[in-house]
C-alpha cells in the first residue's frame, strides 16, 4: 500500500541507508561520528575528534603492575563538503518508498558516494609499503599473502578486520586463476556491502574501480648525495635525479634494511619509503628514518651514494590495489549546519556517517528541489597497517 506522503525521517533514513550499502572502502576503516557539532552544526574547515584504539603494555611475574589507561586521539578537519541535488514533484512524494528510493534516492546515493569513495582512498597515496610486480596484475594470490607478510610484519591485528579492495581487472584474474576461492558466505547477508566478494587468506575481499593510480615522475632513480642524515630525519639530499619523483611514489634506498617493530633484528628486505615532497636534489618522505630506540625502523641510516630507486618505470601508471587493516585509516563525518525558513530539513547518523537532508517547496512550479549534504575528513593514521599491490 503506497504511502500518503513520504516524511523527511523517512528519505534521511532510506538515503543513509543505500549510502552506508555503496561504500565499499569507507565502510571498511575506522569511521568516527564527532557529535560536537550537534547543536549549533558545523562547516568545513571544522575539526573532527577520532579516538585510536587503547594500547597496553604486559608485564612479568605474580605482582601486579597497574598502568594508566590514556585514551588519544587525532584531529581531523572536515575539509570536504560534497552534496547532490535532485528535484521532484509534490505527486511523487506519495510514492510507496521502494518507487521512491529506486527513482530517487539510489542513484543519487550511489553518485554520492563514488564521490567520497574516490577521495577517501586516495590515502593510499600515503601507503609506504608495496608488493607485486609493476605493469603486472597478480595471476597467483603470492603478491597478496606477500601483503599479508607486510601487515603482519607491522603487528597488524590477526582478526576480521583486515580487508582487500582491488579493481575489476586484478578481481576477474584473481577470480578466474582461483575460482574455487570465492563463495557466496553468510557474511554477505550480515554486511550489505557493495562490492564485497567473500573471505579469504585472512581478508574479505572487495571489488572497487575507484581505487588510486600513481603515476611515476619522469625519472625514479637517483643516489643520496650525503650521508648527513639523522635519526628523525624525513628528508634526504639527493643527486642524479632529472626530474623530481613523483608523490606518492614508493622507494627504497640501497644498504637500509626494514627492522622487527619489537625486537628491532634486521630483516633482509629493504625499508620502502613514500615521497610525500620532492625536487631534483631534496626528497621528503615518509616514514621518518629511527635507526635506534623504540622507535626504530630501519637498521642503519643511509649511506653516501647509495642508490634511490623508485618502484616501477618512468612516466608510467599502474593500479594500486590496497590490503589494509581497519585501523590503518579514518574517516568523519560531522553535523552541518540545520538551516531556518525551509520546507523540511533533517539530520541522521548511522555506523559513523552523518547525512543532511534539505528540501525547500517552490511554489511557481509545484516542484521541490532537494540536496543531501554530507560534511567529511579522512587520515592515514597509520599507514604501516596497509600495503599496496601495485599492478
Amino acid at each position: 500500500m503506497a504511502n500518503t506522503n513520504l516524511t523527511v525521517d523517512m528519505i534521511t533514513n532510506e538515503a543513509l541507508r543505500v549510502l552506508h550499502e555503496k561504500l565499499t572502502f569507507v565502510g571498511t576503516i575506522n569511521r568516527s561520528y564527532d557529535n560536537s557539532h550537534a547543536q549549533e552544526g558545523g562547516k568545513a574547515g571544522s575539526a573532527l575528534r577520532i579516538r585510536l584504539p587503547n594500547q597496553f603494555t604486559v608485564a612479568d611475574g605474580a605482582a601486579i603492575s597497574t598502568q594508566d589507561v590514556t585514551t588519544e586521539s587525532v584531529t581531523l578537519t572536515t575539509a570536504t563538503q560534497k552534496h547532490v541535488a535532485m528535484t521532484f514533484t509534490t505527486a511523487e512524494l506519495t510514492q510507496d518508498l521502494n518507487d521512491f528510493s529506486r527513482d530517487y534516492i539510489a542513484p543519487a546515493m550511489a553518485s554520492l558516494a563514488s564521490a567520497v569513495e574516490s577521495d577517501a582512498i586516495n590515502m593510499t597515496k600515503e601507503v609506504y609499503q608495496s608488493v607485486g610486480t609493476p605493469g603486472t596484475v597478480p595471476a597467483t594470490l603470492l603478491p597478496y599473502l606477500q601483503a599479508r607478510t607486510k601487515l603482519n610484519q607491522a603487528l597488524a591485528n590477526k582478526d576480521d578486520k583486515r580487508c582487500i579492495q582491488t579493481d575489476s581487472g586484478a578481481s576477474a584474474v584473481i577470480v578466474n586463476a582461483l575460482n574455487g576461492l570465492f563463495h557466496d558466505s553468510a557474511q554477505v547477508a550480515k554486511q550489505y556491502r557493495e562490492g564485497y566478494m567473500g573471505r579469504s587468506a585472512g581478508f574479505d575481499w572487495h571489488e572497487n574501480d575507484r581505487g588510486y593510480v600513481h603515476t611515476n615522475g619522469a625519472d625514479v632513480a637517483g643516489a643520496v648525495n650525503d650521508a648527513s642524515a639523522a635519526t628523525g630525519a624525513s628528508t634526504l639530499i639527493v643527486d642524479g635525479f632529472t626530474a623530481a619523483l613523483a608523490v606518492g611514489s614508493v622507494f627504497t634506498i640501497a644498504g637500509v634494511l626494514d627492522v622487527h617493530q619489537e625486537t628491532k633484528v634486521a630483516y633482509t628486505h629493504e625499508k620502502q619509503f613514500v615521497v610525500t615532497a620532492a625536487t631534483t636534489t631534496l626528497v621528503t618522505f615518509s616514514p621518518t628514518l629511527h635507526s635506534s630506540g623504540a622507535r626504530q625502523n630501519v637498521d642503519s641510516l643511509p649511506a653516501d651514494n647509495a642508490a634511490v630507486t623508485a618502484l616501477g618505470s618512468a612516466s608510467t601508471s599502474y593500479a594500486q590495489n590496497l590490503a589494509y587493516h581497519k585501523d590503518a585509516f579514518a574517516f568523519a563525518t560531522g553535523d552541518l549546519v540545520m538551516p531556518e525558513s525551509v520546507d523540511f530539513a533533517a539530520r541522521k547518523q548511522f555506523d559513523g556517517i552523518s547525512l543532511r537532508i534539505v528540501r525547500q517547496y517552490d511554489i511557481a512550479t509545484d516542484k521541490i528541489p532537494c540536496r543531501i549534504d554530507i560534511l567529511y575528513g579522512y587520515k592515514a593514521i597509520r599507514p604501516e597497517l596497509a600495503c599496496r599491490i601495485t599492478s
